[in-house]
């Protein structure tokens, strides 16, 4: 009767992650359509080959633990003059690769709309930052969510749009918002030839 269990558990665990990674993959077609449809001129668009991705990982799908801290308002540094207000939410522990990582959660103060009410803003800067990823930084959208047990996925990480388009001002991760581990998931970087 065990085994049953085990094979069960097992098939539903399979079914879950295949089901995960196929809408990862229909996410990731969307965001490469939305870049060149809605993001690049047409100059841009001929020269764009595609959004680079790592592998989706489930094991950079994290748990973590919100600590509600209302920071003040402040200017997030650009990469162009460009003045925009954030404050800090507040922080997310949580382990990659068995090292403990900490960082802090965002709100967008110029973002107004029913449609924003719930988003938060995670920029960061990890292992692969300026290796395997823009030397910038990445972002991970996030919905705030109930309790202090988050999820963080990282399959999610993307670049900013002046990756793709030099049109663009983009929010520069606060430097304590770097950890030390490879975070190998979401968008990686090709440099030019």
């Amino acid at each position: 009767m065990r085994f049953l269990v085990v094979i069960a558990v097992f098939c539903s665990a399979f079914a879950q992650a295949q089901s995960y990674s196929e809408d990862m993959e229909k996410e990731r077609i969307s965001n490469n359509r939305d870049m060149r449809d809605h993001v690049l001129d047409s100059a841009e668009r001929a020269a764009f080959k595609g959004i680079c991705y790592f592998s989706i990982d489930t094991n950079y799908v994290v748990d973590a633990t919100f600590t509600r801290k209302k920071g003040k308002k402040f200017v997030m540094p650009m990469t162009k003059a460009r003045t925009v207000y954030y404050r800090q939410y507040g922080v997310l522990q949580f382990r990659i690769h068995d090292t403990l990582c900490e960082l802090a959660v965002y709100e967008n103060l110029g973002l107004k709309g029913k449609e924003y009410k719930n988003y938060l803003f995670l920029p960061f800067r990890d292992g692969t930052t300026a290796l395997s990823t823009y030397g910038g930084g990445r972002y991970v959208d996030l919905q705030k969510q109930s309790g202090t047990s988050w999820k963080i996925d990282f399959n999610k990480a993307y670049h900013p749009y002046c990756v793709y388009s030099h049109r663009y001002s983009c929010p520069i991760p606060p430097k304590e918002n770097t950890i030390l581990p490879f975070v190998t998931a979401g968008e990686c970087y090709v440099a030019e030839e």
